[in-house]
């Protein structure tokens, strides 16, 4: 269920479990469209580098795994710490400190392709558009979802590098209209950028966020 205040929807009551591989589909069938960079997902930055190779490991999945806690953990989700910053270019994020789950996608999606990892984005349908980042993993060929929106009470994403071990902050409800969109995109879709353009820093909510793709 969604919760609701004035200043619009909020994430709440959704248990955070394995909702199962619902079969992503990548919208590119070129790789490399999921290592670009481009004004959103500026991993050419020197912030954003500097920042990847920091957190770069000993192997692919330990840089993934520390972008991925750095970004859940490290940059505050909007909502959480009531600081809207508006921010959603990924070297912004950085910058600010603060955004919400688009913003945060694009931050982890820029540190992933920095350290030369495939990824794209993904998003869900609760009540407005929610997004969540998705990581290719060459051994399997497949794509696996990871949420840094943040961790709070009653939410505990965690990272996975198989479909199966998926641990998102929400799980959709078929029976409220929310859905799971299988779509892996390689940029920003516009609708939701000419959205994210509308937002204000300071200006606390979600009404300027489409409802769906």
């Amino acid at each position: 269920m969604l919760e609701f205040d004035e200043h619009g929807p909020e994430f709440g009551d959704h248990d955070a479990m394995d909702p199962g591989p619902i079969g992503l589909l990548p919208a590119s069938s070129d790789l490399a469209d999921y290592l670009a960079a481009d004004d959103v997902i500026d991993h050419g930055h020197p912030e954003i580098r500097a920042l990847a190779d920091r957190l770069c490991g000993d192997s692919r999945q330990a840089g993934a795994r520390a972008a991925f806690e750095y970004v859940r953990d490290e940059v505050a989700h909007s909502a959480d710490v009531g600081e809207w910053s508006a921010a959603y270019r990924a070297s912004d994020v950085l910058a600010s400190g603060n955004a919400i789950c688009h913003g945060k996608v694009h931050l982890l999606t820029a540190l992933l392709r920095a350290q030369g990892t495939a990824a794209g984005l993904c998003y869900q349908r609760l009540g407005v558009l929610h997004g969540l980042v998705a990581v290719h993993w060459p051994a399997t060929g497949g794509w696996v979802r990871l949420d840094p929106r943040g961790n709070k009470p009653g939410v505990d994403a965690r990272f996975a590098t198989e479909p199966g071990a998926e641990r998102l902050a929400w799980v959709p409800d078929p029976a409220a209209g929310e859905l799971d969109y299988p779509t892996v995109y390689p940029s920003t879709p516009p609708v939701l950028r000419q959205a994210l353009d509308r937002a204000r820093p300071g200006a606390q909510g979600y009404g300027y966020l489409p409802s769906e793709l």
